[in-house]
Parts: C-alpha cells; structure tokens; sequence
C-alpha cells in the first residue's frame, strides 16, 4: 500500500510534555478495558473475519449513523448487499466526516493494526479493502491475536444478569494472557414501561437465578 501521513506519530501530542508523557510513559503501558461490547464467544473461539466489513462496520452504529446522515441507502448499511458494497459506500463517505471524530478513527484504525496511513475514499476503497482482507486471514488478526497486539491486559465485557458464562469460564481455564471478566448491566431490569417484556424478563431472571 501506498503511504501517506494520514496520522502522524504524535498526532493530537501537541506539546513537548504531551510527547514526553505519552511516548516515555503510557504508550507501553497495558489496557484494562472495563466497558466494551466485545462477544465473549468471539474471544473465547478465537474468531477469524472474513473480510474487512465483518470486523469494521457490522454493529458500528457510529458509522452507520454517518453514513445515514450523508444519505447513504439503509441496504448498503444493514440491508442485504455485499460486504464489500456495503465497504465501498462508507468509504465513499469518509471525506465528508473530516470535522467528525469518525475522520480521525477510521485512520487510526487503518494505521494500526493494518499498516495504512493513506486516505480512505472512493478511489482508495478497492485497494483498502483487499489489502486488509488479506491480513485478516493472519493469525495475529484474529480475535485473541488482535488483543494480544495491543497489549490488552484485561477485558470486561458487557453481560445481562440471565447470560451464560460459560465462554468467561472457557477463557479462565484457556492459556490465553489478557484476563476476560463479565460486567453487570441489569438494562432490562429497569424497562419498566415495558410491561410484556418487563414481565417476560422476570420470568427469565427468575428461571436462570432458581
């Protein structure tokens, strides 16, 4: 791929003190990541994508909200067009989000893990596309691969008080470093106006608690 310098080393570093900090101190320290939506499941059996969009933007609600708000169709977010259709839209929509943090975290994430520090656009898509599609199928691209990439020392994901642990379970026992904990988000428990689903999750509650 060609490089450019999209992000540059001491991007948003804008002093001395700043750069000192952050390269001397922080940069190498581990994450502990104690609000995330990754799927246990994923971790746990250490997922492959298959391509670019499967990773990027399937569950992305900030992109798709971009790119409904510059008129991109509802079939090339979650509608049933290709991946790679559904790719080429939101790279096609990028520039336009150049005051938007969404600008700044798409090139973030093209330069690390996948190397690429050039712009995404209409005219750079294809080659993006197949360029990180070729590296997902690496095993330093898979679930666990990636958090050991970025030193991520502990996950806490993000799981209803009825959901079964078994993949956390499966993770403790595993020989995989970064530590992956549930978190209790009891949201259903305070749907109340909900009455049918209030009652049907009670119901639930009740069965799994005994």
């Amino acid at each position: 791929m060609k490089q450019g310098s999209v992000i540059p080393e001491d991007f948003l570093l804008n002093s001395k003190t700043a750069q000192i900090l952050y390269n001397d101190y922080a940069k190498d320290l581990p994450i502990i990541d104690y609000h995330n939506h990754l799927p246990p499941q994923e971790i746990a059996e250490n997922k492959k994508f298959s391509n670019l969009t499967e990773i990027w933007l399937k569950g992305d609600h900030y992109k798709w909200r971009g790119m409904r708000a510059l008129g991109v169709n509802e079939d090339l977010i979650t509608g049933d067009r290709s991946d790679e259709e559904k790719f080429l839209a939101w790279a096609k929509i990028v520039p336009a989000t150049v005051r938007n943090p969404l600008f700044h975290w798409t090139h973030m994430e093209l330069k690390d893990p996948f190397g690429i520090n050039s712009y995404l656009n209409a005219d750079s898509g294809k080659e993006i596309y197949a360029h990180c599609n070729d590296l997902l199928q690496q095993d330093g691209f898979s679930t666990q691969g990636l958090l050991s990439h970025y030193k991520v020392k502990m996950v806490g994901t993000t799981d209803d008080p009825c959901d079964d642990l078994k993949y956390h379970r499966q993770l403790s026992e595993s020989d995989f470093t970064t530590k992956v904990k549930p978190s209790f988000r009891p949201d259903k428990a305070l749907m109340i106006d909900k009455t049918s689903q209030f009652k049907a999750y009670m119901q639930q509650l009740s069965s799994v608690s005994g």
